[in-house]
């Protein structure tokens, strides 16, 4: 059952949805890794995210969907398959994720901290150069 708040109540309503929306220690990483790679099943997220536990991995799941960011297509094969992957909703979040992404890097490189080794380089240069075109 979709839960709903009223976001009426303060003049930041719009913002406070949003911050609603994307909460979670785990919800911008979740997204990160559905732009970057595409569909992912629940095992494939679990791999990219090694210290997040499996409770707390299907609950922002469930919240994701529930929002409409992230679709959940289940597959009738024993094993059972579950796919996660993004929405038009969630595709629209694209801009956002990677930028905060890219700042984190920035973040990072500045005080000489290195990040994850598997990161793609091209991908983060592609949205440092729209970002800094004209800003």
């Amino acid at each position: 059952m979709k839960k709903l708040r009223n976001y009426d109540s303060s003049p930041g309503c719009s913002m406070e949805a949003a911050l609603h929306i994307m909460g979670g220690k785990w919800k911008g990483v979740i997204l990160y890794h559905l732009f970057r790679d595409g569909t992912l099943r629940f095992s494939e997220l679990n791999r990219h995210m090694p210290t997040i536990n499996q409770r707390l991995l299907t609950k922002q799941l469930r919240e994701l969907e529930e929002d409409g960011i992230i679709t959940r297509q289940v597959y009738a094969v024993v094993p059972p398959k579950v796919e996660y992957s993004l929405s038009d909703e969630g595709r629209e979040l694209h801009s956002l994720i990677m930028g905060l992404s890219v700042w984190g890097r920035k973040w990072l490189e500045k005080r000489g901290m290195s990040t994850a080794e598997g990161e793609d380089l091209d991908a983060f240069n592609a949205v440092n150069d729209i970002f800094s075109d004209g800003r």
